[in-house]
């Protein structure tokens, strides 16, 4: 059955589109991170802390496989790093897999996490300045890696609604 994986740096929108694409097609919708918390009974925060970051990523890739391997139709988003580690990207392009890539500027980025970033402990404490560089340097870093999604939905100005028909148009 089809897996609809969705990627993207923080703040893209992967949680609520999923959840909103969720609802539109009845598919069941499964945040990675989540997953990884209750199978772990710690935050990902507490993961890094305790077990450290190569600990986090191969666990990540372990049940990312996994996911992709279940029978059942699904919604998936993955953390913003996920594609980046162990292969991971490579699994964007199974047969079974429809990865969407939800492209958002830098300004668009910085606009959507300043309002919400003492949640993010990476940018809780930076400048605007600082925020818009280290959103910059990312999307250059994770570039490659976020390219190798099947396909790519441009989320700048657009309404979530346009979002989640662009997606359902590539099923």
């Amino acid at each position: 059955m089809r897996k609809i994986i969705l990627i993207g740096y923080m703040g893209s929108g992967k949680s609520t589109i999923a959840h909103l694409l969720s609802e539109s097609t009845d598919f069941p919708y499964f945040d990675l991170d989540r997953i990884i918390e209750e199978r772990e009974q710690k935050t990902i925060p507490e993961l890094f802390s305790e077990k450290g970051e190569i600990y986090f990523r191969k666990l990540e890739s372990q049940i990312l496989k996994e996911m992709i391997q279940k029978e059942e139709a699904m919604i998936l988003s993955l953390g913003g790093g996920t594609p980046c580690y162990a292969g991971n990207h490579l699994l964007l392009n199974e047969e079974n897999v429809i990865s969407v890539y939800l492209k958002a500027s830098i300004d668009s980025l910085y606009n959507r996490l300043v309002e919400h970033k003492t949640n993010r402990p990476l940018i809780a404490e930076m400048n605007e300045s600082e925020m818009k560089e280290f959103i910059a340097k990312h999307l250059f870093d994770r570039s490659y890696y976020y390219h190798h999604a099947k396909h790519t939905v441009v989320t700048d100005d657009k309404e979530l609604d346009a979002i989640v028909a662009a997606i359902k148009e590539l099923t």
